[in-house]
């Protein structure tokens, strides 16, 4: 145990290393990172219903879309935040901007009454209520957010 030593925190943090080191905006991690940015999903079911939430922070109602086609429910989402800020005084050494896109595809069962699917979003979840049917009712439609 006397192996182990403490480091003082402060002197491993560099605030302005990041924000001058151009180099670092292609490492491999960053673009891993932007690969996998896919939202978590929890699918669950009772007796009358399955329900789909996807949890998608930063997003906005209108930044979904939500379709069913062939018993495949798809949803997918963009969101872009833009600063359009000008100032002809300032230079940029960097200006990010975030923009953000999933689509998630799931097949659904055959008890799901695909014409009667709701979803609403709050505090940034995505959530669907897929009603279940004694018959198959299949449907091609788009579906709106409540």
């Amino acid at each position: 145990m006397s192996n182990i030593q403490r480091r003082d925190q402060r002197a491993l943090y560099d605030p302005w290393k990041d924000f001058f080191d151009v180099g670092n905006i292609f490492a491999p991690d960053v673009v891993r990172r932007s690969q996998n940015s896919m939202p978590a999903v929890n699918i669950s079911e009772d007796d009358k219903c399955y329900c789909v939430d996807i949890v998608a922070p930063g997003f906005k109602k209108d930044d979904f879309k939500i379709n069913v086609e062939d018993d495949m429910l798809t949803i997918s989402g963009e969101a872009k935040n833009e600063s359009t800020e000008e100032d002809e005084n300032k230079q940029y050494s960097r200006r990010e901007y975030s923009h953000s896109s999933f689509t998630r595809s799931f097949r659904l069962p055959e008890n799901a009454k695909d014409n009667d699917i709701s979803a609403n979003f709050t505090d940034g979840i995505l959530k669907l209520n897929i009603p279940k049917s004694e018959q198959q009712v299949k449907a091609t439609k788009e579906i709106k957010i409540e």
